[in-house]
């Protein structure tokens, strides 16, 4: 992965993370925060 496309992708969740928060109050970033943990939880039982 070159450094552009790395910028790129590290500008475009920075600006969905922020447009979720304007529009939403954050609540796409709360669900997908739960979901991650959902899954470390469910990784850590199979290890």
């Amino acid at each position: 992965m070159t450094d552009r496309i790395a910028l790129v992708l590290g500008l475009l969740i920075v600006a969905l993370a922020a447009l979720d928060v304007l529009a939403n109050g954050g609540g796409i970033l709360l669900f997908i925060a739960k979901k991650i943990a959902d899954l470390t939880e469910y990784l850590a039982f199979w290890r």
